[in-house]
């Protein structure tokens, strides 16, 4: 697909409808009853990137056919009662270095705008949502056995709520929708923020502590070699389900939640909501009918014909 037939304003940052997005903007700066405002510092400037970030946007790669890997899961989380923390005050990747930011609980992949985005494993498409303040256009994923993945700061969705999808199926055109790159651009960097999560929580895919890689192909992912679409979806405990809804303090979003069928959509939304805004819930639970074991399943969410490898920002 042409790059270049993305509409800017309204798909590649996600603007549209203005007044909508304003009012989330708001949310992430200033917060909301039950959701803390954001944290920057001067720390949050290594966020900024002008040599790499212009080619990106222009949908041009900075590396040739290469994945640049902007941030990390950080290990050392600050309490997210204090808000959202772009800052740098406490921060270990899985391999002992810094590239993350206080808050920040997936991979992200820079990539040129535009690019290719595709389903990690087999599984459902289960939620398409679109929030300016959390990550703007975003395409959650069931692959069973309690995993679930999240592709965000997307500029246009090629797959709709209850597709069945094969192992490295296209879902999305890239983009870097969302309030992030509003605040950062030009020099902010374009890429898709990837989240793992595993009995209902979030996790770090690549090997850490003695923890198993989630890739496939080892330590690092690589693309789809197959197209299989063999996988089981996920089962839930609709008691558990019903007992996180009721747990959540904002009684709006908790409404909404108990109105969602059938059950797989209304359990996959809650593990949505109180993982995009934990300080709704005091309480946290599986909602799956069990616990699940970390295991290799995942390859890199991107097409072998556009890229060859991977790179680490901070080894540049």
């Amino acid at each position: 697909m042409d790059r270049q037939k993305l509409k800017f304003w309204k798909e590649t940052i996600g603007l549209s409808p203005f007044k909508e997005r304003l009012s989330q903007a708001k949310i992430a700066v200033l917060g909301q009853k039950d959701v803390p405002g954001s944290k920057f510092g001067l720390s949050s400037l290594s966020q900024y990137h002008p040599l790499i970030s212009p080619r990106l946007w222009m949908g041009k790669h900075y590396i040739k056919r290469q994945i640049i890997i902007s941030n990390l899961v950080n290990h050392l989380q600050t309490p997210i009662e204090n808000g959202w923390s772009v800052k740098k005050t406490q921060v270990l990747d899985y391999r002992g270095k810094r590239l993350t930011y206080d808050s920040h609980n997936g991979t992200d992949f820079a990539i040129p705008v535009g690019s290719t985005v595709c389903t990690a494993a087999a599984g459902e498409v289960v939620a398409i949502m679109s929030e300016f303040n959390r990550g703007g256009l975003k395409i959650f994923i069931d692959h069973g056995d309690g995993l679930m993945t999240c592709y965000a700061h997307l500029a246009r969705k090629l797959v709709e709520v209850g597709d069945i999808l094969h192992r490295g199926q296209e879902i999305a055109l890239s983009g870097y929708s969302g309030l992030d790159a509003l605040i950062t651009f030009p020099f902010g960097i374009p890429h898709v923020h990837f989240n793992v999560w595993l009995n209902c929580e979030p996790i770090d895919p690549f090997p850490y502590q003695g923890h198993v890689s989630l890739w496939l192909n080892g330590d690092l992912p690589t693309s789809a070699s197959d197209n299989s679409v063999s996988f089981t979806p996920s089962e839930y405990n609709e008691e558990k389900v019903d007992r996180m809804i009721a747990e959540c303090k904002t009684q709006s979003a908790g409404d909404i939640l108990s109105a969602i069928v059938p059950l797989k959509h209304k359990a996959a939304h809650t593990i949505i909501h109180m993982n995009y805004y934990p300080t709704r819930f005091d309480y946290r639970v599986n909602m799956y009918k069990k616990d699940y074991l970390r295991k290799p399943r995942l390859d890199l969410p991107f097409k072998s014909e556009e890229f060859d490898g991977l790179v680490f920002l901070d080894e540049l």
